[in-house]
């Protein structure tokens, strides 16, 4: 009936490979570009006393803003009608997130195309350092005005922003 399969192991044409989890990685300060550190507020829980699952996306993309928003070269395009368009978002739910915590969310860039960035982030328990959360994104730099993809600008640094 479909042209794929529809079981956890996602068909490889679709997605490239049947293995597509995310790396796990350690805590490590110098893995990621940039750190944000968010405190995790009551109103973030769920009936089950956690974290509510979308309030991790909402984690990371804080976290992705807050990036963006010291990369020089975007921040002088956001004025000229420049801007990212999420079209990708792929989160692995590892540990719950319990009240009191706060989390420290490491963000870097995975590979860069001609309008694309793709993001791997992480996030971490700030206690125990514990990885609760991998997230893999993909924007697209927009052009407002005319309503379309555009090239990215040149950013410098780029190699330090890298996670390989």
């Amino acid at each position: 009936m479909f042209p794929f399969d529809l079981s956890f192991g996602l068909d490889n044409r679709i997605f490239g490979t049947k293995n597509y989890a995310m790396f796990r990685p350690e805590y490590d300060p110098h893995l990621f570009y940039h750190w944000t550190e968010i405190p995790v507020r009551f109103r973030d829980l769920d009936p089950l006393n956690h974290v509510n699952n979308a309030l991790f996306n909402t984690y990371l993309e804080e976290a992705r803003i807050r990036f963006l928003a010291e990369v020089g070269q975007m921040q002088s395009e956001f004025s000229h009608g420049k801007t990212f368009v999420l079209v990708k978002c792929t989160i692995e739910y590892l540990k719950q997130i319990k009240f009191p915590a706060t989390v420290l969310v490491g963000t870097g860039v995975k590979e860069i195309g001609n309008t694309s960035i793709t993001a791997i982030q992480a996030i971490f328990d700030k206690e125990s350092k514990n990885l609760v959360c991998m997230g893999q994104t993909k924007g697209v730099w927009f052009d407002i005005k005319n309503q379309r993809p555009t090239r990215l600008p040149e950013i410098e640094n780029l190699d330090d922003m890298m996670v390989e």
